[in-house]
């Protein structure tokens, strides 16, 4: 710490400064009407649905029906289509496999106020239709028309089975989608191939009112295997496709099991309630923080701003390698709880730093030691929160991400669930905590120790001491 100047505390404080007007503020461009945003602000923050309101839904299948994975999945397309088709895009949609519940979220329709949340739920949950057409022919909203909308090849209940399969040729791997017609569609399909193959006619495949393919007949089908090909598949756009023509041919309709709207007042009411407590809780803190241990005090108060600063960062998408993050109520609790984590860093590294100068030692002496002594009880208690955070983030978020996978051997004793409020809660803790040990120890030990290279500020009073100075 001796080797540390004077000049380090100003540039600590400047770049936090700095960081914190980007991060509030963010840095956008206009051209025209249209704007750019390099840095991301505040203002841009993805709210949650329990802030912004909206609509939070599981469906099941029918009690009594065992799904598959396969049919679940096709489910899912199906409801994805049809958020599409109701105008929703800003949606969560994911599938517990081990409950067998697919789980949607999505925000109020903004400007919409004829919305009806029920009605659109019912019309997620109803079975899909599937119907193979002859011919492209499509009006100017992509409706059928023509021949398209008058002649029906086959529907989805005459597909046994959509796979996505995939083999290697000329050193490439190559991926199509594989159908398999029962008796009936087996012959409906084989007449119309065998007339459309003449002309490379096209057969339009069709989830209620979308076109999700069309592809070209090169040769007559009579076997009741079909392939769907394309110079533009990989895998997951095959079993994508693959997906949702399965959903056509589900023999059942997903039932609601749990169903729940928050309005957009009583969310935003709860958000600025809970920044407003968060807020005066800081200042709080900070006023006693600096009474108990003066400049010490002053020094974790500049850091604890800091690491608010870099987890707001964190969320608004700040790093480029870091995406934005949804922000939710007990997200916010999160950054509280992380802020307590700090303080406690602080008063743990600040209590040693007393003992050491009560005991005699010099002002640089009791910094090193009291830094040195305290970081085993921070890092011991600060680790425990991360693998409670990263446990909390693998249980209750996307099946498929990171921390889900990572501990999935853990996972088999109990079932995860998909909680988004839950998951940036384990999130905003899992940043604050990291952010801790950045700003919480390693800022404030550069500014103190850049602080007492003034002589002015080198009175072991001003750090709770009472020893003679070193």
């Amino acid at each position: 710490m001796r080797r540390i100047k004077k000049p380090v505390f100003f540039i600590v404080v400047v770049l936090i400064a700095v960081f914190a007007f980007l991060t509030f503020n963010g840095v956008s461009t206009y051209y025209g009407d249209i704007k750019t945003s390099h840095i991301k602000g505040v203002d841009e923050i993805r709210w949650g649905i329990d802030i912004s309101g909206g609509v939070d839904v599981t469906f099941a299948p029918p009690e009594g029906v065992t799904a598959t994975e396969a049919q679940m999945d096709a489910a899912k397309a199906a409801i994805e289509v049809r958020l599409v088709n109701l105008g929703i895009t800003d949606y969560e949609l994911y599938v517990d496999y081990s409950n067998y519940d697919i789980i949607v979220r999505f925000p109020w329709q903004a400007g919409e106020e004829n919305f009806d949340p029920e009605a659109a739920v019912r019309e997620l949950g109803e079975t899909a239709e599937l119907t193979f057409r002859e011919g492209h022919e499509v009006d100017e909203y992509g409706l059928p028309t023509g021949i398209t909308a008058e002649n029906v090849i086959v529907t989805g209940e005459h597909v046994n089975s959509a796979q996505a399969v995939w083999w290697e040729e000329d050193g490439e791997y190559k991926f199509a989608v594989s159908l398999e017609f029962d008796e009936t569609g087996t012959a409906d399909f084989a007449e119309a191939t065998a007339r459309l193959a003449e002309t490379n006619g096209t057969i339009s495949i069709w989830m209620d009112d979308t076109c999700i393919s069309y592809p070209t007949v090169e040769t007559a089908i009579t076997d009741g295997q079909a392939q769907i090909t394309s110079e533009a598949f990989d895998y997951d756009s095959a079993k994508a496709l693959a997906d949702k023509i399965s959903a056509g041919a589900l023999p059942y309709k997903m039932v609601t099991s749990n169903f729940s709207t928050i309005s957009p007042t009583l969310g935003a009411g709860a958000r600025n309630a809970m920044v407003l407590a968060g807020v005066i809780a800081f200042v709080v803190i900070c006023i006693y923080m600096i009474i108990v241990y003066r400049l010490p005090g002053i020094v974790a108060s500049i850091a604890l701003f800091g690491q608010v600063v870099g987890t707001i960062a964190c969320i608004t998408g700040f790093f480029g390698n870091i995406p934005s993050f949804t922000l939710t109520l007990p997200g916010i609790a999160g950054i509280i709880l992380a802020v307590g984590m700090g303080v406690d860093a602080n008063v743990v590294t600040f209590e040693r730093v007393k003992e050491e100068l009560r005991n005699g030692k010099g002002l640089y002496s009791a910094l090193e030691q009291g830094y040195s002594r305290a970081w085993a009880a921070i890092f011991d208690g600060n680790i425990t929160i991360v693998f409670v955070a990263i446990i909390l983030m693998g249980a209750f978020g996307p099946p498929d991400s990171a921390f889900a996978i990572v501990m999935k051997w853990l996972y088999f004793l109990f079932p995860t669930t998909i909680e988004g409020t839950v998951y940036s809660f384990g999130y905003t803790l899992l940043v604050g905590v990291i952010l801790n040990f950045v700003f919480g120890v390693g800022a404030t030990r550069l500014m103190l120790a850049s602080l007492a290279k003034f002589k002015s500020l080198r009175n072991p009073k001003l750090y709770g001491g009472v020893a003679n100075e070193e």
